[in-house]
Parts: structure tokens; sequence; C-alpha cells
């Protein structure tokens, strides 16, 4: 089995030298931050596998993509780039990776609930451009946040704010059971939430999750936080209710286009915090996603 780790930018090719082993299939590291379409075929031929941070693999270029059998994604998000099920039936295995930086985007999570409750980003960046702009923070202590979905991020999430003296809700779409969680049903979340906290996996059911309705029955005042996808969000509705204050900040870190445009709308409210999709990156995170995408490729 041979290997082509495609895309190995933002620091990405030195982890990957890092825990590498000498056990380990072989694998060409290629430091390339856009690759098109087109270019998939021939950047591929020849391996068995490849593994991707960021490409976009679209089923009809995948086709050309003869003897590849692998396509290892360094997170849980694959469906933001390719289609697994169409790659499947063309015979390539899409495989995920989990749990990798839960305690990393969990603590990116908080930070981002954090700023947005006392408008540091605001102040920040009017004390850059000489101005002295203090807000009104809350004070989340004995405030109540509510997690949309469960998984290890969530639980993370939970552990951090119940520490921080908070009052944790949670949904999530089949039954769980956590320390120090309450589980409720959706709209009682979404009427008890001073804090929204997103936790979805993007998939066909999950697209669009928080629509328009969904957000009016959101207590008015309270916080979104955005971890997860940002397509699990009715982006447009949102933008409404920030505008009209129903929203009284939101938090993201993902966007339904990456890099963010310059001068997108979202860079022009001051009710809003911005991240560049930058939850799970840290050095611990960093090491055990690549190192757990070696591990399915030995097992390949």
């Amino acid at each position: 089995m041979k290997g082509l780790f495609m895309d190995a930018v933002d620091d990405l090719a030195a982890v990957f030298h890092r825990v590498v082993r000498p056990t380990d299939p072989p694998v060409v590291v290629e430091e390339r931050g856009a690759i098109t379409p087109d270019e998939l075929p021939e950047l591929c031929a020849g391996y068995d596998f490849i593994l991707d941070d960021h490409t976009q693999l679209p089923t009809e270029s995948m086709k050309r993509c003869v003897g590849l059998k692998h396509v290892i994604f360094l997170g849980t998000g694959a469906r933001s780039y390719m289609h697994p099920e169409q790659l499947a039936d063309i015979g390539i295995t899409v495989h995920t990776i989990k749990g990798y930086g839960d305690t990393a985007v969990a603590e990116h999570a908080i930070a981002l609930m954090w700023a947005a409750a006392r408008g540091l980003a605001r102040m920040d960046g009017g004390m850059r451009a000489g101005n002295w702009i203090r807000t009104e923070g809350m004070e989340l202590t004995g405030k109540t946040i509510g997690l949309v979905g469960f998984g290890g991020i969530a639980a993370e999430v939970a552990r951090i704010a119940a520490g921080s003296g908070m009052r944790v809700l949670a949904w999530n779409r089949s039954p769980k059971s956590a320390p120090g969680v309450t589980f409720v049903d959706l709209d009682t979340l979404l009427a008890e939430s001073q804090v929204l906290s997103l936790h979805l996996l993007l998939n066909d059911e999950t697209r669009g999750f928080l629509t328009a309705d969904r957000l009016a029955k959101l207590r008015p005042g309270a916080i979104l936080v955005n971890t997860a996808r940002a397509a699990v969000v009715d982006q447009a509705a949102m933008i409404a209710a920030l505008r009209s204050g129903h929203l009284r900040h939101a938090a993201l870190d993902v966007f339904d286009v990456e890099p963010l445009p310059a001068g997108h709308v979202l860079t022009t409210l001051p009710n809003v915090t911005l991240s560049a999709h930058s939850a799970f990156r840290t050095p611990e995170a960093s090491d055990k996603l690549i190192r757990m995408a070696l591990d399915i490729a030995c097992g390949l």
C-alpha cells in the first residue's frame, strides 16, 4: 500500500514527520494548498490511498483516479468536501477520524462563548483603531448553556461549562445520558438556553438544521456558538436575528465559504466574533489526528 498526503499545509507536513513511524506504509507528502478537481487524476495516480485535509473531491473527478481505493479524511466533516456514498459506489472507501480534537474544540467553543459574552473582539478591534469602546458583558455563572448534539466535543464542553457554574442542557437525536447534563426536547432547549452551542455532524438531515423558525424559538438575547459546520445554520436567518437583536451575539469558527471573503457581511456586524476554522488546531490534537490517520492506513 502506498499513500499520498495531498495537502499537508498549515504545519501538517511537520506534524506528519514528527509522528510517522518506520513501520507505517510509505506516504508521499505534498504541501499544496489549493488543488483543483482537474488535477486530481494525475495527482492521485499510482496511490492506493490519500490523506485529505481540505481538498474538494468531486465524484466525477474521482472516477478518473484509477487504482485509488481509500480516502482518509482528516476529521469528521468529510461531507463538506466529498460524497462518501457516491465514492463508495465507485470503489473508494472514505474513512473519517473522530475524537482526536474533542478537548481542543471544546476549549475553543468555551473561549468563543466567553469572548462573546464580554464583547472582547469588539473592544479589542476598537482599541486597535484608536477608539475606547466599553461593552456591558453577560455573567455566565448560573446561566444555562444548551448543547445541540452530544458527542465527544459536547461532553467536554459540558464538563468545562459545569465547572464554570453553568447549568447544562442537551438535546441529541438519539437518547443519551451524562453526569451533570439534563437532556430535554429541542423546544425546551431553545427556550431556556442563554448560550446555544452546536455540535452536529453535517449530513442531509442536519443541513440547515437551525432554521429561522428554530432561531425564533431561541431565548431572546442568547449567544450562538458554532464550532461544528456552518451549513447546519440558515445563515440568512442567523444574520437577521443578529441584526434584530434576537441573537445577542454569534461566535463562529466555521463558514459557508472558507477562507471567509474580505468584506463578507459577517465581518461587518458588531455582535459577531470570528475565528478562522481553528478550533481543532493545537499541537496535541494535530499529533493525534495524523497518528490516527496513519493507524488507519496501517490497517488497510
